[in-house]
């Protein structure tokens, strides 16, 4: 099968089953949803959900973040995975938002990327959700489920994996596709046991029929 062919068949199945799919971080506007990506890294979206309303009502903006010192931050995020360093980035990240961008979230990746705590992956999210960008971040789900499903071929990183998949994916399907990936990694293509028999992709999935279907 063509790769066409075979990214035809997953965008009509999503399309089907996952008309709408979003973000699960929970956030009011493009500061909020900066905060909460970087907090996500090794980190769940419920757990980062249950830390950030406290958060907010204490630093609803960059401003009042780039005032307050690390250990506040700390003591607020302290249930995150790396707190430390997820404070200190916070910040700093704050700092560089009102001091360089006005306090305004930037959209392009250059700008981004020069925020501390943001990389290629949370400035995808960024530019995605925020400015309906045509851009693919690749976390550990969408790495793994490309992969599985052959939406990718020998991707040894999450940059060769972005590179594939956002020369396939129609440009227009490239945000929803990136939730489109990340739920079904979440829920049913999950890591240790993926849950095939729920999945309506099987017909065309590359660790379905070379694994699951043969017995191996």
């Amino acid at each position: 099968m063509k790769k066409e062919e075979l990214f035809r068949h997953v965008i009509d199945y999503f399309e089907a089953t996952m008309p709408v799919a979003e973000t699960e971080l929970h956030y009011r506007n493009p500061f909020e949803l900066l905060v909460a990506v970087i907090l996500s890294a090794q980190c769940t979206d419920k757990r980062v959900n249950m830390v950030t309303p406290p958060l907010f009502k204490k630093f609803p903006d960059a401003k009042t973040m780039a005032k307050a010192s690390v250990a506040e931050v700390r003591e607020s995020i302290k249930s995150i995975s790396y707190p430390n360093s997820k404070a200190e980035y916070l910040v700093k990240g704050s700092k560089v938002l009102v001091e360089k961008f006005n306090s305004q979230v930037p959209s392009t990746m250059e700008e981004l990327t020069s925020i501390p705590g943001v990389g290629r992956k949370t400035a995808n999210v960024i530019m995605s959700v925020v400015f309906n960008k045509p851009t693919m971040a690749v976390d550990t789900h969408v790495f793994r489920v490309a992969a599985r499903i052959g939406l990718t071929t020998n991707a040894k990183n999450p940059l060769q994996t972005e590179t594939q998949l956002v020369k396939y994916f129609p440009t227009a399907k490239i945000p929803l596709a990136h939730h489109w990936l990340i739920l079904h990694g979440r829920y049913v293509c999950i890591a240790r046991k993926p849950l095939c028999e729920k999945c309506g992709l099987t017909k065309w999935c590359k660790y379905y029929n070379q694994k699951v279907k043969a017995g191996k």
